[in-house]
C-alpha cells in the first residue's frame, strides 16, 4: 500500500529515537549489570527490548507504507556517568519520544493515516504510561531514600545466565 511520503519520513525519524533509546538502555544495562546492580539491570534491560519492539513495529509499518526504513539514522545518545545521570538520560530521551509521538500522531490525523495513528498511540502509552513513569518514579525514590540506599535496593542477586 503507497503511503504518505509525510508519514513516511516521520515514521523514520521516530524509528531515529526509538533506535537511540534502545541503544542508550543497552549501554545502560550493561554498565547496571557490571556494577551488580542486578534489580535495576533486569529492568531497563526489558525497557531494551521494549524499544526493539517500537523500532520492529516501526520497521514493518514503513515497510506496509512502501517506504524504506532508515537504520543508520539515529539520534545522539547520552551514556550516563552514575546511577542517578543515567536513569535522567533515559528519562530525557523518553521525553523526547513523547513529544516526537504526539507531533506524529498529529500529522496522521491530518493525513487521515488511522492506522498507523493507532499504532502509535499503543507505543505512546507504553513510552508514557510504562517507561517515564518508570523513571520518574526511580528519580523520586532517589531523592527520598538517597542515593546509597536506592543503590543496595536495586543490588538483588544475579539469575544464573
Amino acid at each position: 500500500m503507497k503511503g504518505n511520503a509525510k508519514i513516511i519520513q516521520a515514521l523514520n525519524g521516530l524509528l531515529a529515537c526509538e533506535l537511540a533509546a534502545m541503544d542508550q538502555y543497552f549501554i545502560h544495562s550493561e554498565m547496571y549489570q557490571d556494577w551488580g546492580l542486578h534489580k535495576l539491570y533486569e529492568r531497563i534491560a526489558h525497557e531494551f527490548d521494549d524499544e526493539k519492539q517500537h523500532a520492529t513495529l516501526l520497521i514493518r509499518r514503513i515497510l506496509f507504507l512502501e517506504g524504506t526504513p532508515d537504520l543508520v539514522t539515529r539520534d545522539k545518545i547520552r551514556v550516563g556517568k552514575d546511577v542517578p545521570d543515567m536513569l535522567k538520560s533515559d528519562l530525557d530521551i523518553e521525553y523526547k519520544v513523547t513529544g516526537q509521538l504526539k507531533q506524529v500522531i498529529a500529522l496522521c490525523e491530518t493525513e487521515k493515516d488511522y492506522v498507523t495513528r493507532d499504532t502509535l498511540m499503543t507505543l505512546l502509552d507504553d513510552t508514557e504510561m510504562d517507561h517515564a513513569y518508570f523513571l520518574e518514579q526511580q528519580l523520586g525514590l532517589i531523592d527520598k531514600v538517597g542515593l546509597q540506599n536506592y543503590l543496595q535496593s536495586q543490588m538483588g542477586s544475579a539469575k544464573p545466565g
